[in-house]
């Protein structure tokens, strides 16, 4: 069977966020969707997927609704769900930013095409910002592009205030890009308020541009927040810019460390993260909690565990433990 992945947004007020959510919650009954949708006073952002006919029917649905109706879907055609249930919340915030900003001064949105000219013709006065986490850099970034050096992204405003200080806001020109386009909307509009004239920011973010012109200027492959990981930008196949932790070798393949007090993701290959029991580093298997590892090719992110798998896994691991302890019976 067939399904879409969706990806969208759309910023508008909303007046009864939480009364949004019931909605969507109505809609879904009956039909064969998954996705992680948030809706907040500031609109909505969403992703799913969806047996075709039933998300072609919450595409047409969402567009018919007035306040939805300017919102644009991108998609792929993949052959299994790539979340794992349905979740439609409130949230306060649609991008983490901590601080206000207003949305009708942000920067100048740019097709695909707009942008490859940009990218080609940029000067030492331009500069090309990724606002994405730095997992997501590693496996695939545009050429030239920088990434701020940042913990989190909620500190992004004082990022921007560095470099006013280091670069002339009226002279040079930021060229702005994310995954799907929703971050740029808010982080382009807090760079004009810093005095930033001239800000562009990638129309549809890099899925967009994928499905435009494919690897042209990008480098590597695309993380993405579902069951797939990382994924081609477009049909053609990448070539990997990252590197196995452990032995160093080319590939781009995410596990979430099986240390559960940890959790993060790392490159690995299959041979490293079996021979390392899963965990991103020796301390992290050391120091206590480590679940059990599932061997595959295509690794999905970790689900939390409930309270009774907890309890197995602590089982499990004291009956290894003391396996390890026993004599070899050929000693």
């Amino acid at each position: 069977m067939d399904y879409w992945v969706l990806a969208f947004y759309c910023l508008v007020k909303v007046e009864d966020p939480r009364g949004e959510v019931v909605r969507h919650q109505e809609f879904f009954k009956g039909r064969d969707l998954m996705s992680r949708i948030y809706i907040s006073e500031q609109g909505i952002n969403g992703q799913m997927s969806g047996r075709v006919d039933h998300a072609q029917e919450y595409m047409d649905w969402l567009q018919k609704e007035g306040r939805f109706g300017d919102v644009s879907f991108k998609k792929h055609l993949v052959k299994e769900h790539v979340f794992p249930k349905a979740t439609v919340k409130y949230r306060r915030q649609l991008v983490a930013i901590d601080c206000e900003v207003d949305l009708s001064e942000r920067g100048k949105p740019v097709s695909s095409g707009e942008w490859n000219q940009m990218l080609e013709e940029r000067d030492g006065d331009t500069i090309v910002l990724d606002v994405r986490n730095e997992y997501e850099w590693k496996v695939g970034h545009f050429e030239g592009a920088q990434l701020p050096e940042l913990e989190t992204f909620r500190q992004f405003p004082l990022y921007a205030k560095a470099l006013k200080r280091k670069r002339d806001p009226k002279k040079t020109k930021v060229m702005m890009y994310c995954t799907g386009g929703i971050r740029c909307e808010f982080y382009s509009a807090l760079m004009k308020r810093e005095g930033f004239e001239q800000v562009y920011q990638l129309d549809g973010g890099v899925i967009q541009y994928g499905l435009d012109e494919g690897q042209k200027h990008w480098k590597g492959k695309l993380f993405v927040f579902d069951d797939r990981l990382v994924v081609p930008i477009s049909g053609e196949e990448a070539a990997p810019i990252s590197e196995c932790v452990y032995c160093q070798a080319p590939l781009d393949v995410y596990y979430n460390c099986a240390n559960m007090d940890c959790n993060a993701l790392f490159v690995c290959c299959a041979d490293c993260v079996k021979k390392q029991k899963g965990c991103c580093s020796e301390g992290c298997y050391q120091e206590g909690r480590v679940r059990p590892i599932a061997e595959d090719a295509n690794p999905k992110p970790f689900r939390k565990w409930d309270y009774h798998e907890k309890i197995k896994l602590k089982g499990l691991r004291s009956a290894a433990e003391s396996r390890e302890e026993q004599p070899s019976a050929q000693a």
